[in-house]
């Protein structure tokens, strides 16, 4: 049987009615922890830090300055579960009735799709973000995987992976069952970024597991090295700063590269400060560090994002920032900046 649930979304951003919203089409709702009212804790910068921002990314710099202020009583919204019947996943993109919801880029085009043989019930809990970034998959994802896990029936289209992903399933006890193109009879999706107590808690389980077994020896910190992994953000004195941290702090330099998940896993769990270059390989260092450390992200100029912050926050750490010179193509971060900016963060975490 072929389906025409395209064409009837495409028939419906032409006439001007933009895209439908996919939630609507839920049977059912229900909360899974209510809105709530709670602190955010400010970012840590240098007072003229601002001055050195060219461009921002997933988001304005009114959003930036907002985020990096805090607010010691921000309205949380709750986490939300939905129920959904009769939905199609095609080529990475979930077709209901009358709205689309795409998980991954889609690699197939045409007015229709020839309908799923296979038939299934059970719980979506990976994001279009979390398909495209590792760091996102790692903190948010798997965040989800555990309301997933509590609805009964845990489903991704991601495949089979190794390195540190399949590890991190392993050691966060992740056991989905792996999809193609299916029909759910019953689908069950979550509203699941918002940091209120449910997925804080959830955030500590989750350490938990990742450092479960492992005794730790308390460490000042970590570099975590990104060199050229992952989108272009080149820190040419990258080496310079963590071998400067290692030898004036105490630091320890991980490398995404050399080091496995419980390499990895094991040093950030004892540290006090994660530092690298922004990006998802300081989710390593996210997921295990201990609530009240802090993330120091080295930024260039013309990518400046507090992405990460809505994470931290989550993870109940401090967020750090430290504007370069230069633009992700190549920029660099002057030792005085990332020295005075480690004073900042010894006086207000203390």
């Amino acid at each position: 049987m072929h389906s025409l649930r395209p064409t009837h979304n495409r028939l419906r951003r032409l006439a001007g009615l933009g895209p439908a919203d996919f939630f609507a089409t839920a049977v059912e709702r229900w909360e899974i922890c209510p809105a709530e009212v709670g602190e955010v804790m400010p970012g840590i910068w240098l007072p003229d830090q601002v001055e050195h921002i060219s461009r921002t990314e997933f988001g304005s710099l009114p959003n930036i300055l907002e985020q990096m202020q805090g607010n010691p009583a921000e309205q949380i919204p709750p986490t939300l579960g939905y129920r959904f019947r009769d939905v199609d996943f095609v080529d990475g993109v979930l077709h209901a009735r009358g709205a689309e919801r795409h998980l991954r880029q889609h690699k197939r085009s045409g007015l229709g799709y020839a309908r799923p043989r296979e038939s299934l019930t059970g719980a979506l809990y990976e994001s279009w973000i979390g398909n495209r970034w590792f760091g996102n998959w790692l903190l948010n994802d798997c965040l989800a995987y555990r309301l997933a896990e509590e609805a009964g029936a845990p489903v991704t289209s991601a495949p089979l992976r190794g390195g540190h992903i399949a590890r991190y399933e392993e050691l966060l006890g992740m056991a989905p069952r792996r999809i193609g193109d299916v029909h759910f009879d019953e689908l069950i999706l979550f509203d699941d970024l918002q940091s209120n107590s449910h997925r804080r808690g959830r955030a500590q389980r989750n350490r938990a597991l990742v450092l479960q077994g492992r005794a730790l020896e308390p460490l000042p910190g970590v570099f975590i090295f990104r060199g050229a992994s992952g989108d272009a953000r080149i820190l040419e004195n990258e080496a310079e700063i963590a071998e400067r941290l290692e030898v004036e702090y105490g630091f320890r330099t991980l490398y995404i590269d050399r080091h496995d998940a419980d390499e990895l896993a094991q040093a950030a769990g004892a540290a006090r400060i994660v530092a690298g270059v922004e990006g998802s390989q300081l989710a390593h260092g996210v997921i295990a560090m201990a609530p009240g450390g802090t993330v120091l992200t080295l930024q260039p100029a013309d990518r400046v994002t507090t992405s990460l912050k809505l994470l931290t926050d989550c993870w109940q750490q401090h967020y750090a920032m430290v504007v370069g010179s230069g633009t992700a193509r190549g920029y660099r971060v002057e030792w005085d900046q990332i020295r005075r900016t480690l004073d900042l963060i010894a006086a207000q975490t203390a």
